[in-house]
């Protein structure tokens, strides 16, 4: 193996995974794992309130340090390894996760005062607490600086930054004064292994703050105070707490310092590469790339694609943000997503049929053998809301055509279809808007596992389905960006194209869409539309309600006949 190896480390919904990568050929020589251990499956819930979801920064701090040192373990056991070879370390992390800090730039939740208050934890991407304070930013926005809207997609999310810190002030204002800042756990997990004191020389990448605080150059940063003003005078004195300029990712973010360097036993001064967001790094794992649309498939799903800067862009409604140099430099970095997906499947396995891992097993067995339609069920994807292309956390699920015969297995598959369904939404969005995606690419522990779940997204997409080469692609992604960050000199790379030639692969295995499974579903896709434009609010929706069932009924004739 080469001497030059990086660690990338994967800040995830329920644990942070830690991976040592050979920098000459992107394999994995050493693995660790770290459960979050506070709240529920590491995240912090209310049971008088579904959408809210916190976590406790202290698992944070405790994974980065338990997951690297097992991965370095690993690692030592591969001829030719030592910790000396490391050239740098990456971070990903879910996003929007911000937290509030003190002078010091410690979460105010290591604070005594602060421990037992969810306010002052971090909060958690798929915290929709701030519904309320999302659909404000929007109409203020709308009417008052409509350029701050235009490369999100035209709307506002409760999963973004502005939107939690506004709704920590309204209910929590304790909280809110204590905070001397906030920051992206994709910034603050950088900064400890740089042992910042400062808030203001925390380093802020500029893919948090392009698609989650609404950035841009264009505009001179972060939101005018006078716009913040209108949302509330104390959010424009929080603009002065905050930064001025966020970096794209060839930067480092820190280096690593004496501290965390005796802590995991490696080299001081080690470049750490600028954090980014799990499925933007998880893009450059799995090869992303003009017309190229990675799918980070997990509890959510998340999808990104590239454009190169050199050639003018449309805005795309409805995705979750068009940024410059969010995925690598000198590319567009696009996003969209579905709020719930693995989410939606663990619902109905565990939360309602009170089944284990195994059943999704079993049930899965029992939905291949199903063909398209024959459940006669429809289903609409919103358990969690809707990410792209509604942006409205407050819709909710829908299952259509149940008879006393429905069985679990019928269910499944009919979740299945609508979260494929979703997908197809947002790749015909795309390419309405003028995003061609040529190919698909997938990766996460569900596109790795199941297959009927890649067959159906191949026949409902009616393209095939790519896997990547690695099962951690998000951690390889940071891995990537620690070895672009180290540069050619220290055994990295000069660019992320370079790297990814280099450090990435696709599996042999593909998914190709059956021509008769693929016109089923295009019918069925058409029914799906007629739910998801009028039950989501879409101007000009076209629905034939009374005849919907029917519809349905006569499909599954066919299908079982």
């Amino acid at each position: 193996m080469t001497p030059a190896c990086t660690v990338g480390l994967d800040y995830g919904t329920n644990s942070v995974r830690a991976v040592v990568v050979d920098c000459g050929n992107g394999r994995t020589v050493g693995t660790g794992v770290f459960d979050y251990q506070s709240g529920e499956r590491g995240v912090i819930v209310d049971a008088g309130d579904p959408h809210l979801a916190r976590q406790n920064p202290a698992d944070y701090v405790a994974g980065l340090r338990e997951a690297t040192l097992g991965a370095l373990h690993e690692a030592e056991g591969v001829d030719g390894f030592a910790r000396e070879h490391v050239v740098g370390i990456g971070v990903d992390t879910t996003g929007s996760t911000p937290l509030p800090v003190d002078a010091r730039c410690q979460p105010l939740a290591f604070d005594s005062r602060w421990k037992d208050d969810p306010a002052a934890h971090a909060w958690l991407w798929k915290d929709h607490t701030s519904a309320e304070e999302a659909a404000e930013i929007t109409e203020v926005a709308t009417r008052h600086a409509p350029q701050y809207l235009a490369p999100i997609g035209g709307t506002y999310s409760s999963e973004w930054f502005w939107s939690k810190v506004w709704h920590c002030l309204n209910v929590a204002p304790h909280v809110f004064e204590a905070a001397a800042s906030w920051v992206e756990l994709a910034d603050f997990v950088p900064a400890v292994l740089s042992s910042v004191t400062e808030p203001r020389d925390i380093v802020r990448c500029v893919c948090a703050a392009g698609h989650k605080a609404m950035y841009s150059r264009d505009w001179g940063g972060l939101p005018s105070k006078g716009f913040l003003a209108r949302l509330d005078p104390r959010l424009a004195d929080l603009r002065d707490r905050l930064y001025e300029e966020a970096l794209p990712p060839q930067l480092p973010a820190g280096r690593l310092s004496a501290v965390w360097g005796r802590e995991l036993g490696l080299p001081v001064g080690i470049p750490i590469a600028m954090g980014g967001f799990d499925a933007h790094y998880g893009a450059v794992g799995a090869g992303v790339a003009p017309g190229t649309l990675v799918k980070i498939i997990g509890t959510s799903t998340c999808d990104i694609t590239v454009a190169p800067t050199s050639e003018p862009i449309d805005d795309v409604p409805g995705i979750c943000g068009i940024v410059d140099g969010s995925v690598m430099n000198g590319y567009y970095g696009i996003e969209a997503g579905q709020s719930a997906v693995g989410d939606l499947l663990h619902w109905w396995v565990e939360g309602v049929c009170e089944g284990d891992d195994t059943l999704h097993g079993r049930l899965s067995d029992e939905a291949a053998r199903l063909r398209p339609g024959a459940s006669g069920l429809l289903a609409l994807d919103w358990n969690n809301g809707n990410r792209t292309v509604l942006v409205d956390p407050r819709l909710t699920g829908l299952i259509l055509g149940q008879t006393l015969r429905t069985g679990r297995a019928d269910v499944y598959r009919a979740l299945m279809e609508s979260t494929a369904f979703g997908a197809r939404v947002i790749v015909e969005r795309l390419a309405e808007c003028g995003v061609p995606i040529d190919r698909i690419v997938c990766c996460g522990g569900i596109a790795a596992r199941n297959e009927l779940f890649m067959q159906i997204y191949a026949d409902v997409l009616g393209r095939p389905m790519l896997l990547a080469g690695s099962p951690q692609t998000p951690a390889l992604g940071a891995a990537i960006s620690a070895a672009v960050a180290a540069g050619a000199e220290a055994g990295g790379y000069e660019s992320f194209e370079e790297a990814q030639k280099r450090m990435t692969s696709l599996r042999d295995e593909r998914f190709h869409p059956d021509p008769g499974a693929s016109a089923v579903y295009d019918e069925l896709f058409a029914m799906y539309r007629e739910l998801h434009d009028s039950f989501g609010g879409v101007t000009a929706a076209e629905a034939d309600f009374p005849t919907l069932m029917k519809r349905l009924l006569a499909l599954r004739r066919r299908a079982t006949g």
